[in-house]
C-alpha cells in the first residue's frame, strides 16, 4: 500500500498540470528481448499488448524498446524515452543490473520508474533517487527466506553458492549469506560466473570439493542452467536450489533432465488455477493466464510476463487517483510545463 501511495504521488507530479492531464499517457518500456536475458524479456514484451489501452479515461501509448540485456543500451533507451518521447512513466528493465543503472536517469528526469527485476536494491533504501522507483517482482530477500526455510526442513547444514558476477548474483549473495548465518546454515563455497560464459567447470569442481549438502545457483533465465548441468555432469548428488529467476519453460528446455529434483520459489501466477477463490491475486493471475495463453498458446505463461502484467495493475490503481488529485501548477514531467513543483514526499 505504501508503494502505491508513493507511485500516486509521483504520477501526480507528472500528470498533474491541466495541459498534461488533457493528453494521452505515454509509458516507455525498455526490456531484454534479446541477449542472455531474452527468455525473461520476450514474455514481458508479449505482455504489453495485453495491458489496458485506456486508464482513467486517457489513452495509454506503450513505447517498447529492446536493450539486448545490455546495461549501456538500457540507459540509452531510458534517456531517449524520457527526453525524446516525453514518457510519463518509465518501465524496465528485465534484469537487475540494467534496472540499477536506470535509476539515475529516472531521478534526473523526475519520471516514475517501474522495474521488472527482482533485487531489493532497486527500491531500497528509499532515498532522493529511489523515491521515483518501484518494482513488481518479489524481492530477493523474500525468496531467500523461503529457500532457507525449505533447506532447514530438509536438514541441510552446509551450502555452496554460485551466482552471476553482477548485481543479481551479488544481491542474492548478500541476502542469502546473511540469513543463512543467522539460521545456522554454513556456506562452504562462494563462486561467480558471467551470464555469457560457456563453461563453469572450475567453479563447480571447487564447490563439489567442499562437499556441501546443497548448492544454490543465483542466476536467471537460460544461463542459470549451465552450473546445474555441470554439477550433474560432475556427479554432484546433493540438493540443488535455483532462484525465482528461472521459473519459465525456456530454462526447463535448456536444462533438460538435469533439472529433475530442483527446488525453487516462484510467484503464484504459475499455479493460478490451484489458488483458493479468496486468494488476493487469484483474480488478476487468472485474468493474465487467460489473456496470455489466448495470445501465445496453452502452457506459454511465465512468471516474467506476469511482472509486466503487474505494471498494468499498478498503473490502473495509481493513474486515476493521480489524475483526480493533480492540481494546476504541479510538475508536468514530460511536457514543457513549469518545473517548479517538488518531488513526491509520500
Amino acid at each position: 500500500m505504501k508503494s502505491i501511495i508513493r507511485l500516486i504521488a509521483a504520477l501526480v507530479a507528472v500528470l498533474g498540470t491541466t495541459a498534461a492531464a488533457a493528453q494521452d499517457i505515454k509509458v516507455g518500456v525498455t526490456l531484454s528481448a534479446t541477449g542472455p536475458a531474452a527468455s525473461l524479456g520476450i514474455p514481458e514484451r508479449n505482455t504489453f499488448p495485453l495491458l489496458p489501452q485506456t486508464i482513467g479515461g486517457k489513452k495509454v501509448n506503450y513505447i517498447v524498446l529492446d536493450d539486448a540485456s545490455d546495461t549501456t543500451t538500457a540507459v540509452r533507451n531510458s534517456r531517449k524515452l524520457i527526453s525524446e518521447d516525453k514518457v510519463d512513466v518509465l518501465v524496465g528493465s528485465t534484469v537487475t543490473p540494467n534496472s540499477l543503472a536506470m535509476i539515475d536517469v529516472a531521478a534526473e528526469g523526475e519520471t516514475p520508474m517501474i522495474s521488472m527485476a527482482a533485487s531489493s536494491r532497486i527500491v531500497d533504501p528509499v532515498d532522493a533517487k529511489r523515491r521515483w522507483v518501484f518494482k513488481t517482482p518479489q524481492n530477493d530477500q523474500q525468496m531467500a527466506l523461503v529457500i532457507l526455510g525449505h533447506m532447514l526442513g530438509q536438514g541441510i547444514k552446509t551450502v555452496g553458492f554460485i551466482g552471476f558476477a553482477d548485481a543479481y548474483g551479488e544481491g542474492w549473495w548478500n541476502q542469502f549469506s546473511n540469513f543463512a548465518e543467522a539460521r545456522g546454515v554454513k556456506i562452504v563455497g562462494n563462486e561467480r560466473y558471467q551470464r555469457a560464459d560457456t563453461s563453469v567447470t572450475g567453479q563447480v569442481l571447487k564447490l563439489i570439493g567442499a562437499r556441501p549438502d546443497a548448492i544454490l545457483i543465483a542466476g536467471s533465465g537460460t544461463p542459470a542452467a549451465l552450473p546445474q548441468k555441470t554439477l550433474k555432469e560432475r556427479g554432484y548428488a546433493g540438493k540443488i536450489y535455483q532462484t525465482h529467476g528461472v521459473a519459465n519453460n525456456d530454462f526447463l528446455r535448456v536444462c533438460g533432465k538435469d533439472c529433475e529434483g530442483t527446488f525453487l520459489p516462484a510467484g503464484p501466477v504459475l499455479v493460478a488455477e490451484q489458488l483458493p477463490t479468496d486468494h488476493p491475486v487469484k483474480k488478476s493471475a487468472t485474468a493474465y493466464v487467460t489473456a496470455y495463453e489466448g495470445a501465445q498458446g496453452k502452457g506459454s505463461v511465465s512468471t516474467f510476463g506476469a511482472h509486466a502484467w503487474d505494471v498494468g495493475v499498478l498503473l490502473q490503481q495509481a493513474v486515476p487517483v493521480a489524475l483526480e488529485n493533480g492540481q494546476t501548477g504541479t510538475h508536468g514531467g514530460r511536457r514543457d510545463h513549469d518545473r517548479d513543483a517538488r518531488a513526491p514526499s509520500a
